[in-house]
């Protein structure tokens, strides 16, 4: 083994062993194929798959961000135990001046209001729309939404304290009824009521899962004004003054909540808070199970393609017994002769895996192209194509020892005498 001490020497031994596993792979093409199949299937299912996590992690990301990771939901619950399990979820709904004083009482909560939506016709001159979403809100409810009017004027304080019919639109509603292009002043019809248009408002934001690219029709009213044409259900919508303190946010909320319902200590809670960071995490947390998943799998295909590389180069070394005995009658040490057969079951590894890169490649390209499958930015990242090419030549390695020991261990004598 003193010629690996060598490294001009150990260089041109790996140029040589090289050349000769190329040419005995090409001289041997279907073979060389069928081997590696097990490789050129587990490479191209591991690359698809984590590009298809790298897509579908974007996409949701994408779309938890345009609804806000800071977010907190508040919605009445009837409790699972306790003497209201069984009471009429009507009687459990909150009220407004339930809410009153929240911010002073909960300082990781930046800002927060109360909101309560209903479908109703509305109508301008002859024009009629059905099913509108009409949504009562607070003035602060553009800050969490982060939607801005674009044209007139938000909700003032005084247009919630006295209960204004006055309204916000989107284009869309305005398109729809063939209002003015300016059409702050103009009135419309909300159900039976009538609302002065103050403002048109942003559109929603439909990108990733919690839009489907066509936003509907939006007509917003003051909180106040909602609650008097319906006392209806409320939902609380608070916004924490950054993600890392959600939690904090919403014991804080819980405490205040409970104390403003009379709940005593140890009752179960009449609400619940939902935190959109929460989802985030679970969601990354499947992301990283399915990935686990995927690579065990991947790693049972690379193992059964590696059986199938070591039981050919078994073959390559019993068809080629004379050869090897009469390279090492004229003097090829057994490092050599090992180190030939091991460069070749490596070479056919690679050549495994850049042609699996190559199918997984085209399989990332058609999982782009699938119509609302959310994977429109799936890639395969770099790091990705190296690691397969390292675990190919890995396992080249690994399957590729044992034969080549074997070979290198052949009698000369004996080899010759192999018919």
């Amino acid at each position: 083994m003193r010629l690996f001490l060598h490294p001009i020497s150990l260089l041109r031994l790996l140029l040589q062993s090289a050349w000769l596993a190329l040419d005995q792979i090409w001289a041997n093409k279907m073979r060389s194929i069928l081997t590696t199949i097990g490789i050129i299937i587990g490479v191209a299912s591991a690359t698809a798959v984590i590009a298809a996590l790298t897509g579908l992690r974007l996409y949701v990301l994408e779309s938890f961000e345009s609804i806000g990771t800071n977010k907190i939901f508040i919605v009445p619950e009837r409790p699972q135990t306790g003497k209201l399990k069984n009471s009429n979820g009507w009687l459990l709904r909150f009220h407004p001046e339930e809410f009153s004083g929240l911010l002073e009482h909960c300082p990781s909560v930046a800002n927060f209001t109360r909101s309560m939506g209903q479908r109703l016709d509305v109508s301008y001159k002859d024009k009629t729309e059905s099913g509108v979403s009409i949504t009562g809100i607070d003035p602060q409810w553009h800050q969490i939404e982060n939607r801005f009017v674009t044209q007139g004027r938000p909700f003032s304080l005084i247009d919630g304290q006295q209960a204004r019919p006055v309204c916000l639109i989107n284009p869309k509603v305005r398109d729809k009824l063939a209002l003015p292009t300016n059409c702050v002043g103009e009135t419309i019809m909300v159900g039976e009521a009538r609302f002065t248009i103050m403002g048109l408002i942003e559109e929603h934001p439909q990108t990733g899962m919690f839009g489907s690219g066509d936003s509907e029709l939006e007509v917003f009213i003051p909180f106040t004004s909602a609650w008097r044409m319906n006392n209806g259900f409320i939902v609380g919508i608070a916004a924490s003054r950054s993600p890392s303190v959600s939690e904090d946010a919403r014991a804080e909320l819980t405490f205040f909540l409970r104390k403003q319902r009379h709940i005593k200590p140890g009752e179960p809670s009449t609400f619940r808070l939902e935190i959109i960071e929460q989802y985030l995490t679970q969601f990354n947390n499947m992301a990283t199970m399915i990935t686990l998943v995927a690579a065990g799998i991947v790693a049972i295909s690379l193992v059964v393609g590696g059986i199938g590389i070591m039981n050919i180069m078994l073959v390559s070394v019993s068809e080629r017994t004379r050869e090897i005995g009469l390279r090492k009658a004229v003097g090829a040490r057994p490092g050599a002769i090992l180190l030939q057969f091991l460069v070749e079951a490596v070479i056919l590894c690679l050549f495994g895996g850049l042609i699996g890169i190559a199918i997984g490649e085209t399989l990332t390209y058609g999982l782009t192209k699938l119509p609302n499958g959310g994977l429109a930015k799936a890639s395969i990242p770099f790091i990705a194509i190296v690691a397969s090419f390292f675990f190919s030549a890995a396992i080249g390695v690994a399957s590729g020892m044992f034969p080549a020991i074997k070979a290198a261990r052949l009698d000369p004598i004996e080899a010759l005498r192999h018919e």
